[in-house]
């Protein structure tokens, strides 16, 4: 007190305290009796604010306050009374007197007594926490949506995902549209959106199944204008709506004007997907009945959802189109259709997926003989596909050299090898200097004359042989290192037959291959004896995969064996004498007759067959051979034992020699040199023969 005053008496002071506390406190007190009937209420609070004290004195606490819960309220209470254990900001539910709108309120509770310990009530102190519980509920779903939304490069799973995560916790329906274009991989386009840009609808999640949607899912439109759907994507706010019938926008689009009607929305919340000046698209929010509606409070959740929702749109966005390329450049790089062969017959199929490194080929070598081939390169998208392309273009450059299928691999391991030390070479931010270059290969040549064929592995990629009767196994294939490795293993190759009518089943997954190899029965309608197409096989084969073996970049290429005509090669054993070349001469005359060959193929033929003959006699080692093969083209050749190659020269004009191997070279469509353990065999080959009735030309 101040000097000179008086005092005021304790009771006074008390009264007046508990007179300021009910007139002026912002903390809500409630006063009730031991029969839970409100005595004494303060009127000052927000909450309380026109409400007449009339109304509410002398009422039990459960019909004076809306509550959500009354038992669970009620017995809280009565425990309070029993046990004078006061209870602190404990949350409750209860509706404002006179509105639907529900609240929620940190309620403190004390037992009263007096002096002599006599129970008088209950007294409870409520502060209004509306907005901070509203606020962690928005934060719980915003949590949710980040971590549920973007765990999948999948623009429409995205979608899907963000509104599962926001019905029933944040809105009763929840519709996300996005740019078609954008759905596609393309560059959505800049704000604000032209008028007539179609738009997909990718999401759509409402707590009532039986809702109707005004557009399914999948859907593509452009939406009708003017709307607040329409000036949300011009602009690029957020807007917050009240919803009724009579609003004059719904004429604009009477498909959602009627759903809207039927769902009994009454609050609409919209937000624009947007990121960095472009538009992806829409997502539209409705709470329906006697749900609480959107305020402006949810202005600023609704742009952190749309801002992350948008990124994780961008981001699968990125990825569909980069697969897209990938996917397109892969399609481009392997081949359409499977080449025809004689004595070979081939399918392929590829199974879709994020990697795009696995390829497949069949290459015609000389003498009617087929190079089969099926590879993997580690990694995905267009840097896997590039790779991919390289390698296949230097195995085709290679082949053309009569490679041994160990050679030709290593050679191939060398052009591996410079391509990963070019990405370890690149700059440490580049992503791709991470990633290292590795992958498998297996090279086959058959050759149908002889019935076999000559396996080489760069990984574990041994096929699968389907015998004539059924049965299959699987060859004994030296596995040498995967592609890119330096200082490796040398590769190997092995050598088996193959009957004819036979199968044989290269994949590019050593999964898929042991999975082929213990189903002999799915193999077996393969073989020549069943006559089904090899497509049919192929695509029977991916429909019985399990799941999930299916979702790697996988290759398949079956190839089943036929008998090569045996009217269509002739082959005579030669002296190593002059007089040898005008036998073999002879010889082809009289072949190329009874082939019917034109005129001048006969001619060229005989004269390349002239030189060949002469080069073997002068350069070569006994024993001779000649042998004619009429397939894709007509091919002559000539073996003998030495392993001195050939050397084409260009000869002076007084040079009475050395013209030969030019010559065959100008006539020939190819030629080359085949080096085995035997020897060597040059070959030269024509473009497929004209048939003609006229005589052949003879020496």
């Amino acid at each position: 007190m101040a000097q000179g005053g008086s005092a005021v008496p304790a009771d006074k002071a008390e009264a007046a305290l508990l007179d300021a506390l009910f007139t002026q406190s912002p903390v809500g007190l409630h006063v009730l009796d031991t029969d839970l009937r409100v005595v004494r209420i303060n009127t000052a609070t927000q909450g309380m604010q026109g409400v007449r004290t009339e109304d509410l004195i002398g009422r039990h606490f459960a019909d004076a306050y809306g509550l959500a819960e009354p038992e669970e309220n009620e017995a809280l209470l009565r425990e309070v009374l029993a046990t004078g254990n006061p209870v602190r900001e404990h949350i409750v539910r209860a509706h404002r007197p006179g509105t639907r709108v529900e609240h929620f309120y940190a309620v403190s509770v004390f037992r009263l007594q007096d002096s002599r310990e006599t129970i008088l009530g209950v007294a409870l102190a409520v502060i209004d926490v509306t907005e901070q519980v509203k606020a962690r509920a928005r934060m719980r779903v915003l949590g949710v949506v980040r971590e549920r939304v973007g765990r999948t490069l999948d623009v429409v799973v995205a979608c899907e995902d963000l509104v599962a995560a926001l019905v029933p916790a944040f809105a009763d329906v929840a519709i996300v549209e996005v740019v078609d274009a954008v759905v596609r991989g393309d560059d959505p386009p800049l704000s604000p959106l032209p008028r007539g840009t179609p738009l997909r609808r990718a999401g759509f999640r409402t707590a009532d199944p039986h809702l109707p949607q005004s557009h399914p899912v999948g859907d593509v439109r452009s939406l009708p204008a003017p709307t607040p759907f329409t000036q949300a994507l011009s602009d690029l706010r957020p807007r917050v709506l009240t919803v009724h019938p009579d609003l004059p926008w719904l004429a604009a689009d009477p498909d959602r004007a009627e759903a809207i009607r039927a769902s009994g929305a009454r609050s609409l919340l919209i937000a624009p997907l947007t990121l960095r000046g472009t538009v992806l698209g829409l997502v539209s929010l409705y709470r329906t009945g006697q749900a609480e509606p959107y305020d402006d409070g949810d202005l600023d959740f609704a742009l952190q959802l749309a801002d992350h929702t948008a990124l994780c749109i961008d981001n699968a966005r990125r990825y569909t189109r980069e697969h897209t390329v990938a996917s397109t450049v892969q399609r481009q790089l392997l081949p359409r259709r499977p080449a025809a062969h004689t004595a070979l017959e081939t399918a392929y199929i590829s199974t879709p997926s994020d990697g795009a490194g696995a390829w497949y080929d069949t290459i015609s070598l000389s003498s009617a003989r087929t190079a089969l081939v099926v590879g993997e390169v580690a990694g995905q998208g267009i840097h896997a596909t590039a790779a991919m392309g390289q390698l296949r273009t230097v195995i085709r450059s290679l082949a053309g050299f009569d490679l041994e299928s160990d050679e030709l691999l290593a050679r191939l391991n060398d052009t591996a090898a410079q391509l990963a030390a070019e990405r370890a070479s690149l700059p440490p931010g580049d992503p791709l200097h991470r990633e290292a270059l590795t992958a498998s290969c297996v090279y086959a040549v058959y050759d149908p004359l002889t019935r076999t064929c000559t396996v080489a592995s760069a990984g574990h990629l041994a096929p699968v042989v389907v015998h004539p009767d059924g049965s299959t196994t699987i060859p004994d294939v030296p596995t040498g290192p995967p592609l890119g490795n330096v200082g490796g293993s040398p590769f190997a190759t092995t050598l088996f037959e193959i009957p004819d009518g036979s199968v044989l089943a290269f994949s590019s997954s050593p999964v898929l291959t042991q999975y082929l190899a213990g189903r002999s029965a799915l193999l077996r309608g393969a073989s020549a004896s069943d006559g089904r197409p090899l497509q049919d096989v192929c695509d029977d084969i991916l429909y019985s995969l399990p799941n999930g073996m299916g979702s790697h970049a996988t290759a398949l290429l079956l190839a089943r064996t036929h008998p090569f005509p045996a009217d269509r090669v002739a082959s005579w054993p030669l002296e190593a004498d002059p007089a040898a070349v005008a036998v073999a001469r002879h010889h082809v005359c009289a072949q190329l007759t009874a082939w019917d060959v034109d005129e001048e193929t006969a001619f060229n033929t005989e004269l390349m067959v002239s030189e060949l003959v002469t080069n073997a006699i002068r350069y070569g080692s006994p024993p001779l051979e000649l042998r004619l093969i009429n397939d894709r083209g007509l091919t002559c050749e000539v073996r003998d034992t030495s392993p001195a190659m050939p050397r084409l020269r260009h000869a002076r004009t007084v040079d009475e020699g050395g013209r030969g191997l030019f010559i065959v070279a100008q006539l020939a469509h190819a030629w080359g040199t085949r080096y085995t353990a035997e020897g060597k065999t040059i070959w030269a080959e024509q473009a497929p023969p004209a048939v003609s009735g006229a005589a052949v030309r003879t020496a």
